[in-house]
């Protein structure tokens, strides 16, 4: 049974990483010959036939039932699409608020499931995730709208679409997973945006308004508490109100799967319910004619319980993969406890996964499925799947000093193949919280959510207090310039070589030098990011939507060239998109950062990245009171006739001529930083925002400079950038757009576009490519290698 399920998940992990969904044909026939032998195998009237290979028959067979099961989920979901002559317009629609609706600045984000179309001959999927920007709010309300309630609403879609990098995080398979399968936003249509009933009482809306129910009251005790997100997610699983620098701290000491609804956080929970019932039910004798023991037995009533109550904790989590898990593995021991069998906790584990896989095929996406399931097989394996419990404190505590250790040495491989670092803390970190949350902040965070006032503010003010003490512990930690360990993320044979490792040194007792399996784990933790060769360079063009950001790498140095947009209030191109790619890559130094202006679609994730990356230097044309510049250790303005070269590469700044600065009425995009970046190989021109004025100046300044391979599109292909002259001075082979998908300025425009189209310039788009690498080889052949990251990982779920 346990074969046969790892080979279900590796199926449906390898239908995961297909560009195109198989045809039913040939799974079909796939499948046909092992699941004949299956049958020839152990049926009874049939088992004269048995195969000697009947055992990788059945692998083989549970193999392409996994990809069968995700091919037919996956052509079910994707059959709900948005047609694309509707994308774009205004749509009537009636339906109701199905999640739990998330406020920002300005506005609010849910899904939304649609009943309802009104308007005549358009089509629109049954669920869609909506941002309602400038609704007023009911009084006392965090957002416009509640969960279950009913709305007709004009809103303008589009088809799932989100940046695609290196190391990012996939918004369409996200959206593919939670069943959306269009994004937009509520058009100001006046009283055609109206709310139709108040709640509609369904499973899911009652389960969401009473998670709102308590998000609200958990928020109102706690008004103005720092960590009052933290509380929240405890509670109801909700992690949206958690600051990136707290989440920063967390995940540098390596507790952040406490700071959420996790398995021990559920079993802890279903654990004091079973108690409580087990308790009051053996007392029944004490209540005149309640002798429910002999009726029931109080065992089973406690298993029963327990049960129940993990599902409550779960729904009100929003039941991601870890509740899932453990909620599957104690329903498992709560029928088997019913029906009076014993069953292994390996086979409890394979069930709750099967469970997981068959519900939501794309959880193998994720990485707290990873960890979730890795972590439970970790402490099986290194207890020979017996996890007991000793007779008083002392064996109690050296079985969880044990456990800890196994967890902290067994995802070490993961966790760097997941997030290229490891915490060197997180033995410690977690030594201190595991206990203080799961075991004092938890539960006074639920007994507090479920009081009225004042006593849920006593409580819930108790547990804060403990959450504020953690933290501040915590960010000592994580301060520390060995906090944690970062490597580019390992190759496939490194991280089987680290599994193998870690697998030889938690090897039970007896096990020959078990200590030499952390050889096993130098190419892992010894490797060093990847360079060109000396005279060479390689740029990388990212897709961070409507904005700006490059990165340039020589032998021995880097160059961020912008840092991208700001999408909100906390989230930037930076955070979401840059550290992410540093961090897989390994590279933990920048040498220079180039900021061309002020425009937030350039320098709006420039203090997120100074914060999260070493930068030896920033050079902008930011005014000297800029925070970036504040922020930097090294300032130096941008100007015209500034040179450098580095490992053979010739770094020039073409603008903005020096005098610029002391025109006031000039505009940032004037004063852009203009650099060209040219070795034997080839040359790149970035020219950021200048318009046709800046082109016309460095033509007559600079012509000969002006001369490039790949041209960086001025202005993202606006139409007052792009002149014919400029164009045919530069003289490129390609051409760069850095544009948003469906962008409000509709860059590139369309007449500039087929400007570069008509002179033979291959143009490549950044929300049709993503992000878009560039290798210019050493010597003078003019070699130019160009990789579009959406061709390279294609993926079935990817809209064309």
């Amino acid at each position: 049974m346990r074969q046969a399920v790892l080979a279900f998940l590796a199926g449906v992990c390898w239908l995961q990483t297909r560009g195109e969904l198989p045809a039913w044909t040939w799974l079909g026939l796939a499948a046909a010959a092992p699941l004949g032998l299956v049958l020839g195998a152990y049926l009874p009237q049939l088992r004269t036939l048995r195969h000697p290979c009947h055992r990788l028959a059945l692998l083989f067979a549970g193999a392409v039932l996994g990809a069968a099961w995700a091919t037919f989920v996956a052509q079910l979901s994707l059959a709900d699409a948005l047609p694309r002559e509707h994308e774009g317009r205004d749509l009537t629609v009636v339906g109701t608020v199905a999640s739990l609706p998330h406020a920002f600045d300005g506005g609010a984000r849910f899904h939304f499931r649609v009943e309802r179309v009104l308007t005549p001959g358009a089509s629109v999927p049954p669920r869609i995730a909506l941002s309602w920007y400038g609704p007023p709010a009911a009084p006392g309300a965090d957002s416009p709208v509640e969960p279950g309630e009913r709305w007709q609403l004009v809103v303008r879609l589009q088809r799932p679409h989100g940046n695609a990098n290196p190391y990012g995080f996939d918004y369409e398979a996200w959206l593919l997973e939670q069943g959306v399968r269009a994004t937009g936003y509520v058009r100001p249509a006046g009283a055609r945006n109206q709310r139709l009933d108040a709640f509609v009482p369904r499973p899911g809306n009652i389960v969401e308004r009473a998670r709102a129910a308590l998000r609200r009251h958990i928020l109102h005790e706690l008004e103005g508490k720092p960590y009052a997100g933290v509380i929240v997610a405890l509670v109801i699983g909700d992690q949206r109100g958690i600051a990136q620098s707290d989440w920063d701290v967390f995940n540098r000491t390596g507790i952040g799967h406490l700071v959420s609804i996790s398995g021990l956080h559920v079993t802890m929970v279903a654990s004091l319910g079973a108690w409580a019932i087990s308790w009051l039910w053996r007392r029944s004798f004490f209540v005149a004619g309640a002798a429910l023991p002999l009726h029931l037995p109080a065992q089973k009533a406690a298993a029963l319980a327990g049960a129940g109550v993990a599902l409550l904790y779960v729904l009100l989590a929003g039941f991601g993969v870890p509740a899932q898990r453990t909620f599957y593995m104690l329903a498992a021991v709560a029928l088997g406890l019913w029906c009076g069998r014993v069953v292994t906790l390996s086979h409890l584990l394979c069930l709750a996964l099967i469970v997981v896989v068959v519900l939501d095929p794309w959880a193998v996406l994720g990485a707290g499925f990873w960890l979730s399931f890795g972590a439970v097989a970790v402490i099986l394996y290194a207890n020979l799947g017996r996890v007991q419990a000793g007779q008083g404190w002392r064996l109690n505590l050296a079985l969880a000093a044990r456990t800890q250790y196994a967890v902290t040495i067994g995802l070490v491989p993961l966790t760097m193949f997941l997030f290229a670092q490891v915490s060197l803390v997180s033995p410690l970190a977690n030594a201190v919280a595991i206990p203080v949350i799961s075991l004092f902040v938890t539960p006074l965070a639920l007994v507090g959510a479920l009081l009225p006032a004042p006593l849920a503010g006593w409580v819930l003010g108790l547990a804060h207090v403990a959450i504020d003490l953690l933290a501040g512990a915590l960010a000592w930690l994580a301060a520390g310039p060995l906090a944690i360990w970062q490597a580019p993320a390992p190759q496939a044979w490194v991280f089987a070589l680290a599994l193998a490792g870690t697998a030889w040194m938690l090897a039970p007792r007896g096990w020959p030098h078990r200590w030499t399996g952390l050889a096993a784990w130098a190419p892992m933790l010894a490797q060093l990011p990847t360079n060109p060769v000396h005279g060479a360079f390689t740029v990388t063009a990212f897709d961070v939507g409507q904005g700006m950001a490059l990165l340039v790498e020589t032998h021995r140095h880097r160059l961020l060239y912008d840092a991208g947009p700001q999408f909100g209030p906390g989230a930037d191109a930076a955070g979401r998109i840059l550290l992410p790619y540093l961090r897989g890559r390994g590279i933990g130094k920048l040498d220079t950062l180039v900021v061309s202006h002020s425009d937030t679609d350039h320098a709006g994730g420039a203090r997120t990245l100074l914060g999260g990356v070493g930068v030896a230097a920033v050079q902008s044309s930011l005014a000297p009171g800029h925070p970036v510049v504040r922020a930097a250790a090294r300032h130096t303005r941008c100007a015209a006739g500034q040179a450098w070269t580095w490992d053979g590469v010739r770094f020039d700044m073409l603008g903005p001529a020096v005098e610029s600065y002391a025109d006031p009425g000039l505009k940032a995009n004037a004063r852009s930083c203009v650099l060209r970046v040219s070795a034997a190989g080839g040359a790149i021109l970035l020219a950021a925002d200048i318009e046709a004025a800046q082109e016309s100046q460095l033509l007559q300044r600079a012509p000969q400079q002006l001369r490039a391979d790949v041209l960086l599109a001025p202005h993202h292909g606006s139409g007052t950038s792009s002149t014919a002259a400029f164009l045919a001075a530069v003289g490129p082979r390609v051409g760069i757009f850095q544009v948003g998908h469906r962008n409000r300025y509709r860059h590139p425009k369309a007449e500039v576009y087929e400007r570069y189209g008509g002179l033979g310039i291959r143009r490549i788009r950044t929300d049709v490519s993503g992000a878009v690498t560039l290798q210019f080889a050493q010597g003078s052949g003019h070699d130019l290698g160009i990789g579009e990251y959406r061709s390279q990982r294609r993926r079935y779920w990817h809209d064309r």
